[in-house]
């Protein structure tokens, strides 16, 4: 009979302890520069699909500690996807209930699983994206000060999720990175781990991803658009920035396909960061680029991107959020 070896236990005590530490690989074969190498991390492996696992956490925690946020208080929180997700599964565990904010042409993927962690879904019109989530949120906020609302584009708690985790997971695994880069969003994992970087080596430049102004990539925004998240302002965003570069749908749809190939299945603002790491590579002599993957590509399979025509399914992602 086979002896068995008796060790300590390494299981966590909620799905929560199991959100960050997300695995980095190595992408260089993507490289158009053999003197610079691409190594990815994989956000979509926590256990809500996407980077934002680490917000919500990070916000709701943060609140309950402030005395923000009490046992059976509702949240409220705007929402294109991700966050809401996020929330929505930290809500379910810790016992809150939560209302999110959802433009009403995400993907049905996104609506689901809202729904499935239990999150009331209110509808704002999808012509206005996700500014018109942000503007709804804030207005029921003020009708309703008993709710509890974290808001993501202006909570601290945002970027510290990053400076505290992901930049620290990043350094730990990855100690000869010289350039970051991340799609512009909230502006939360640009800030939190470009300061991260900044204070560990003062050499690592930081990129921003943004799409063309007045054009939609999902999960990203232009500043040019009209609406600058607090945090990005009270952080000194620009400051930090060592540069930005514009990716469009496309771009960022045929970088998703190529990750595929590598058996990277991720989504399409990954595909938009992948672009920018590209650019970058092309356009210095000699170092290590980390590039944020937010999520995976589950959630974006009724877009068709992986085998309907380019064309069709940039045209497509004009109309749906499926981020």
């Amino acid at each position: 009979m086979a002896e068995i070896t008796m060790v300590s236990r390494r299981v966590a005590t909620s799905v929560l302890d199991l959100i960050g530490n997300t695995p980095m690989v190595d992408i260089s074969a993507l490289s158009p520069n053999r003197e610079v190498s691409i190594v990815i991390k994989l956000e979509g492996q926590n256990p809500g699909g996407s980077v934002k696992d680490r917000v919500a956490l990070s916000m709701i925690e943060s609140a309950e500690k402030e005395g923000l946020l009490l046992p059976g208080q509702t949240l409220l929180e705007p929402t294109s996807g991700n966050t809401g997700i996020g929330m929505a599964l930290v809500a379910r565990v810790k016992g809150y209930t939560l209302k999110v904010v959802l433009p009403d042409n995400v993907s049905p993927e996104r609506r689901a699983l809202l729904e499935l962690w239990g999150a009331e879904v209110i509808d704002s019109p999808g012509s206005e994206g996700s500014n018109g989530a942000v503007k709804m949120a804030r207005e029921m906020a003020e009708a309703h000060p008993e709710w509890a609302f974290l808001y993501q584009y202006g909570n601290l708690a945002n970027p510290r999720a990053h400076f505290e985790g992901t930049g620290p997971e990043i350094v730990r695994d990855c100690p000869d990175i010289t350039h970051f880069v991340a799609g512009l969003g909230t502006s939360g994992t640009l800030l939190g781990v470009g300061r991260f970087l900044k204070e560990y080596n003062p050499d690592v430049e930081v990129w921003a991803v943004e799409p063309p102004a007045g054009e939609v990539v999902d999960g990203l925004r232009n500043l040019d658009d009209g609406y600058i998240p607090p945090i990005f302002t009270e952080l000194n965003g620009e400051e930090l920035l060592d540069r930005k570069t514009v990716v469009g749908p496309k771009d960022s749809i045929l970088w998703t396909r190529k990750l595929a190939e590598l058996g990277i299945f991720a989504g399409i603002s990954t595909g938009a960061a992948l672009a920018g790491a590209i650019r970058c590579s092309q356009k210095i002599e000699s170092g290590c680029i980390v590039v944020i993957s937010p999520d995976g590509g589950w959630k974006y399979l009724s877009t068709g991107a992986w085998t309907d025509d380019i064309d069709v399914v940039t045209e497509r992602a004009r109309n749906t959020i499926y981020f």
